[in-house]
């Protein structure tokens, strides 16, 4: 029984946090965004003191059940582990407590010293989440986009086209070789991962020790057949001495699922005994076998919507506009400062896979890796668009309204004479007058003492709010005229 609730409650929370990162329509959040600010380091940076009592609470009473039911990460090694059929494939080995301590030395240090690189890498919550969003949402839209083909020749708009584009290379890289590894580890040893790298699991291992409820051995009815320790994925199960590792144990249940001598049970132990050895002959009744298909419909295909070539009049095709050169990254609206966000953002990409407007990227500069940060080639900020704000479960980027969003200064805008196409084709343009929302760009001559010099933007500073629309409608290529400087600290206009 154990088992089966325990799978029930973790195959809910890890389709339901997975279809978060996957979900591009701006929906899902409203119902799913408490599941990520109740993960334990969210929780912890933004000083969430009743998740992390409630989380404290719940491991003190049932033991590392977090691990198995809530991470996702976790229960991703549980599925991997999966693809291994081999039968008894595990066994017992000692902790690697230097290891184990020293990933949790330096994940304090990183989060008093403000390192956002090394909480990013050692976040679990986050490492999933970049491998959502940069290994499997293109692919969820990818399928998204055949079923839209399909639609549109029915005349239905139940689905629409998606573009799928890399938000960052050095993410996906880390994205990638995350997902290997945790993938070669979980398929080889189980909670390998979980057990020797992971600070969380560390952290929520000590307090286990002081459960209330623990698995533990009726050495009585114990045969010594060692089929608990050859299927505890935590390798944390002793069947020799009868003991558990309890810093180590997920509750997850199969040892007992798998003893038939019904040695194993999961309850409250006055004295953690010699934790009952769970020989795990072969029971029977092998409850296990539960497929997670997750997105078995949605294939990887090379069947693409349509080429989406952007022409001119149908002649030309338009050169792609480049990154310009920022002295200060843009950060969204709500970061408050550069330095917040150093100190809180643990990377997990929500921000970014949740972004409509295809505004906000992963940082590939070392100081700021894999953070979030404002480009304007595909999109501008929308003033009545907040969804980052709202889906952060970290504080790095806090709550913001629309009316508030519109007078927070995240950047001013900088006009660059030498690309703006007004002086270098001699054409009337304004696009970025045209366009602001802010009213901040008005069109003057260039020689104020000669109205029939070409007329070029000028910015008031005091009113831009950095939203990007001038950037991102210039016409001007591959380098835009006109482009967005960001603000270490951002300010209220």
């Amino acid at each position: 029984m154990l088992k089966k609730v325990r799978t029930v409650l973790a195959a809910v929370m890890f389709l339901c946090i997975t279809l978060m990162f996957l979900d591009f329509t701006g929906s899902l959040h409203h119902y799913f965004a408490w599941m990520a600010k109740i993960q334990f380091l969210p929780a912890l940076l933004a000083v969430n003191v009743v998740v992390i009592a409630l989380l404290l609470l719940i491991t003190l009473v049932f033991g590392r059940i977090y691990c198995s039911i809530i991470c996702p990460l976790g229960v991703m090694q549980d599925i991997l582990a999966r693809f291994n059929t081999k039968k008894n494939k595990y066994s017992y080995s000692k902790a690697i407590s230097w290891l184990r301590y020293l990933m949790l030395v330096i994940m304090v240090g990183a989060c008093v010293a403000g390192i956002g690189v090394l909480m990013a890498l050692l976040a679990p919550y986050s490492s999933y989440g970049r491998i959502v969003t940069h290994i499997f949402q293109p692919v969820w839209i990818y399928g998204n986009n055949i079923l839209a083909s399909f639609a549109e020749r029915a005349d239905s708009y139940a689905f629409y086209h998606v573009d799928v584009w890399m938000k960052g290379g050095a993410t996906l890289a880390i994205a990638v070789i995350t997902f290997v590894v945790i993938a070669v580890l979980a398929w080889k040893h189980g909670r390998t991962y979980c057990n020797t790298i992971c600070p969380v699991g560390t952290l929520l291992g000590f307090f286990a020790r002081f459960s209330w409820l623990k698995i533990y051995f009726d050495e009585e009815k114990c045969k010594n057949c060692s089929l608990c320790s050859k299927n505890c994925k935590a390798s944390c199960i002793d069947y020799v001495s009868h003991k558990v590792d309890y810093s180590r144990c997920v509750s997850c249940g199969n040892c007992i699922a798998k003893c038939k001598f019904g040695a194993l049970k999961y309850g409250h132990t006055s004295v953690p005994k010699k934790s009952a050895q769970a020989e795990e002959s072969m029971n029977k009744t092998d409850v296990g076998k539960r497929s997670f298909i997750l997105a078995s419909a949605l294939m990887v295909g090379n069947v693409i919507a349509q080429d989406k070539k952007k022409v001119d009049g149908g002649l030309a095709k338009i050169e792609e506009k480049a990154i310009p050169k920022r002295q200060t990254p843009v950060l969204p609206p709500g970061a408050i400062s550069a330095q917040n966000m150093a100190k809180h953002c643990t990377a997990c990409q929500l921000c970014v896979s949740e972004c409509p407007n295809d505004v906000l990227r992963p940082s590939g500069e070392m100081a700021t890796l894999m953070q979030p940060v404002m480009s304007y080639e595909r999109g501008y900020c929308r003033p009545e668009c907040n969804r980052c704000s709202s889906v952060c479960p970290i504080g790095a980027i806090l709550p913001i309204s629309e009316e508030q969003k519109s007078s927070v200064q995240i950047g001013h805008a900088v006009w660059v004479k030498k690309n703006c196409v007004a002086i270098t084709d001699k054409v009337e343009c304004g696009n970025c007058a045209r366009h602001c929302p802010a009213g901040a760009i008005e069109m003057i001559p260039l020689d104020e003492n000669d109205e029939d010099t070409p007329f070029v933007p000028a910015v008031n500073e005091n009113r831009c709010i950095g939203c990007g629309a001038c950037e991102n409608l210039c016409p001007a290529r591959p380098f835009p005229a006109i482009y967005v400087e960001g603000h270490e600290v951002h300010k209220e206009i």
